[in-house]
Formats: structure tokens, C-alpha cells, sequence
């Protein structure tokens, strides 16, 4: 028989922790979705918000009253001085990028010393990692992944080998030491015989963590204790998701995928919190798509209208630069986004991108092989024989830029979004119409659907 401390869940409040709400917030596309301002606008309504997954390659951008905030690793949600911020155990950390971050906020006169937490858990990126991706990129014959080359994705293999450098360990000097001498050794040398790289110095990088390490401490704790302490204590916690849905490691196309989790489920794994504890997914969408490096896209487009959204929509990499891929919505994709993340709500940005076009295609299913289907391959040659089946619907070719009331959109503007909700399954919660934090509505419903 099973036995529970006693008092520890007193009968009349197990209702209350069964409902409570906590909501995960992720890319319903290929990242760059507007994540970022999304995240800061809710975080009004949340306690707290804590990243799950990626590392310094999110490019959050946020604009609060025209001043522009891009974050690559800190939650959005310190941008508000009553939201803490936490940086999970799914997270990869870049030490020199954190306190890069960490100072720009506090020289903008935003304090974060008691604000900010990071995991005990969480992975460290060093110099060695950054060295094996920027070569394996670059080298002849390797099939290039597009990725940020912030050696990302080789910190996650040296996790998954058990190999790896966590927070914890960083802290301790004995054992950090030991670990860059080994590390430089293996690294090194593997990286000279395949790519010929120049080695990296044990000594030197050791001393340059060593001090990271003493002003990385004070953020440091466990966090799985402190977010399941928030939820226990009644606050409301929201889950910030990196990349997007189709960039998961496991769902999206591969191999042309981020390195971990960036699903509703990462939420879980990379922070601790169990899934009961989960109370809505929330799926952010552009009202057209982008893509940003290699990998297939079934709706880009190459003529003028692609020209048109990338200028619109400043459709720029906000951590690489890179011009951005554009093309038209995908709805097949967005069905299987909100398939895979149990997605209760969508939040429609960048609708004031479209107001010059005359006439917006949408796909609503695709044609491979003379079938008709709406089913992602799995195989990325399937994706090469994909004839996008569109649906075209009317532009409204007038200004939707910063209303924030449904009611005051152009009618066809209207029609545009009523035909996302019923295509995509999912409900409209919010549409943004600019930039700036300020320049979003909030459609009936949804704000009550996220009250405890």
C-alpha cells in the first residue's frame, strides 16, 4: 500500500493543483515565428517563464515602445521586473553568452540579480564544441544543416554520450579542469584528423570558464524544485519554447532539425515539471511561412510576393542575419504541428505583413504522386515529389497595422483568420499587427482560458 506524507496534499486543494494553469508557448512552424514578443506580452499573466530547450540561437526579438530587445538564451520574461526568468535543464548554455546577455539588460536598466535562474542540470557549450561544428559545416562533401555554428548540436551529442560538462560541474574547479584537459585532448584531436582544425589550449580555456563560473554562481540553482514550488504556490508558469515544431529533433525534417526537444513535450524534459501539471499549449504561427537555412519547403515561393513579405516583414535571421525563406501558409503543417503539441490556441503574427497582397494562396493539402493528402512525409524525398494543393483567398489591401480589435480588421482580414481556425483545428487567441508589444489584439475567450 502506498502511503502519502501526511498533510502534504490536504484533500480540499487537489482539485485546485489538478487545474491549475500553466501554458507552453512554441514555434508552430520553422521558428521565427515571433515566439519572442508573444512570450513578453503573456508574461504579463505569468509568474514566471522558463526556457526547455536550444541555446543562444533563439533570436527572441522584442519591441517595448520602440526600443528592440533581441534574446538568444534569457526568457523573454525578464523583460518585466515582477516575471522571474528560468533556464531549464533542456537548455544548452553558452556561458560568455549568458553574461554577454545578462549585462546588456542590466546597461538597459533592467535589473536581473534575483530575477534570473538557471539549472544545476543544464549542459555547457565550450569552445571545443563550437571548433566540431563550425568544421563539420564547412567540410567538403558534408550535407550542410544551415546550423547557427554555436556548437549547439555538439554540446547535445556530448549530453547524449554522457560525456558532457553540466552547470553543476562548471562550479566545481577541480573537476572542470579535468574535464577541459580531457576534453581539448579528444576534441583536438579528432578535429585535426578530420578537418585539420588548429587545437584549442586546455590552460587558457580552463582559466576564461574558471571566471565565468564565479559570476554564473549566484544565478545558479534547481530549478525542477523551484518551478514545481511555483505551481504548488499557486503561480503561474509559462513555458517558452525555441525553434519551432518542425524543427524538433524527432518530429521535425530531418536531418534538417534543431538539436533537441522543441515540442510541447521538451516542456516536460526539459524542466523538471510533470505533464499533469501542463494546463494549455499555445502555437504561434506567422500568417505566411519562413524557413531560415537548408531543408525542404513545400509552399516557398520565388517571385515578387516572396520579395514583398521579406521586405514587409523584415525577414531577417536575428541571430545569424541570414535572409529568410519565404513562402505562402501551410495549413498540412500547421495541422501537424497542433497534432503533435496538443495545441489549444494559435496566435497569428506578422498580419499586417499581408496588406499589400492582392490575393494570398494558402495550402490545404498536397498532391505527391498523383494523391491527394494532407500527411507529412516522413522521408525528406517525399517532400521533393509535393504539388501544394492552394486555396486562394482575396487580400484586404488596406492597413491592419496596430489594431488591437477584432472587429476594426478589414472584413476580408476577418475572413482570412476565420478560415486559419477552421482549416488548422486550433482556436485563435491572439493576432499580432506590428512590432511593438502594444500591437496586439486579443480574441474573445482567450484570456479567460488562461486565468487559474
Amino acid at each position: 500500500m502506498c502511503a502519502f506524507p501526511a498533510n502534504q496534499y490536504p484533500l480540499e486543494n487537489r482539485v485546485l493543483v489538478s487545474q491549475r494553469k500553466s501554458a507552453v508557448i512554441l514555434g508552430a512552424q520553422w521558428g521565427d515565428e515571433g515566439k519572442g514578443k508573444i512570450v513578453d506580452v503573456l508574461s504579463e499573466k505569468f509568474s514566471v517563464v522558463a526556457r526547455y530547450a536550444g541555446g543562444h540561437n533563439a533570436g527572441h526579438t522584442v519591441i517595448i515602445k520602440g526600443k528592440k530587445f533581441v534574446l538568444q538564451l534569457i526568457p523573454c520574461g525578464v523583460l518585466r521586473p515582477e516575471c522571474k526568468g528560468v533556464i531549464g535543464n533542456g537548455v544548452v548554455l553558452d556561458p560568455m553568452a549568458f553574461l554577454n546577455e545578462v549585462k546588456k539588460l542590466k546597461d538597459a536598466g533592467l535589473p536581473v540579480d534575483g530575477q534570473l535562474f538557471v539549472s544545476n542540470r543544464a549542459q555547457v557549450i565550450l569552445p571545443y564544441h563550437r571548433m566540431i561544428e563550425l568544421a563539420a559545416e564547412n567540410a567538403p562533401g558534408r550535407t550542410k544543416i544551415g546550423t547557427t555554428s554555436r556548437g549547439i548540436g555538439p554540446a547535445y551529442e556530448d549530453k547524449m554520450h554522457r560525456s558532457g560538462l553540466r552547470v553543476v560541474d562548471l562550479l566545481n574547479s577541480a573537476l572542470l579542469r579535468t574535464h577541459i584537459e580531457n576534453a581539448c585532448h579528444e576534441k583536438n584531436t579528432i578535429a585535426h584528423a578530420l578537418f585539420g582544425t588548429e587545437p584549442l589550449d586546455p590552460k587558457t580555456m580552463y582559466e576564461e570558464y574558471a571566471r565565468a563560473a564565479e559570476q554564473i554562481a549566484p544565478f545558479v540553482t534547481d530549478t525542477a524544485v523551484l518551478l514545481n514550488d511555483a505551481l504548488r504556490n499557486g503561480e503561474k508558469v509559462m513555458f517558452e519554447g525555441a525553434q519551432g515544431a518542425l524543427l524538433d529533433i524527432d518530429h521535425g525534417t530531418y536531418p534538417f532539425v534543431t538539436s533537441s526537444s522543441a515540442t510541447a513535450g521538451g516542456a516536460v524534459t526539459g524542466t523538471g515539471v510533470g505533464p499533469t501539471q501542463i494546463g494549455t499549449v499555445i502555437g504561434v504561427t506567422k500568417a505566411y511561412v519562413t524557413r531560415v537555412g537548408e531543408g525542404p519547403f513545400p509552399t516557398e515561393i520565388h517571385d515578387d510576393s516572396a520579395d514583398l513579405l521579406r521586405a514587409r516583414g523584415q525577414e531577417y535571421g536575428a541571430v545569424t542575419g541570414r535572409p529568410r525563406r519565404c513562402g505562402w501558409l501551410d495549413l498540412p503543417l500547421l495541422r501537424y504541428s497542433n497534432m503533435i503539441n496538443g495545441t489549444e490556441w494559435l496566435v497569428v503574427t506578422k498580419m499586417d505583413v499581408m496588406d499589400e497582397c492582392a490575393e494570398i494562396p494558402v495550402c490545404t493539402g498536397y498532391k505527391i504522386d498523383g494523391k491527394v493528402t494532407d500527411v507529412i512525409p516522413a522521408d525528406m524525398r517525399g517532400f521533393e515529389s509535393i504539388q501544394p494543393i492552394y486555396t486562394k483567398l482575396k487580400g484586404w489591401k488596406a492597413s491592419t497595422e496596430g489594431i488591437t480589435e477584432f472587429d476594426k480588421l478589414p472584413k476580408l482580414a476577418q475572413d482570412y483568420l476565420h478560415f486559419i481556425e477552421k482549416e488548422s483545428g486550433a482556436k485563435i487567441g491572439m493576432v499580432s499587427t506590428g512590432p511593438d508589444r502594444d500591437q496586439t489584439m486579443t480574441i474573445a475567450g482567450f484570456e479567460e482560458a488562461l486565468k487559474a
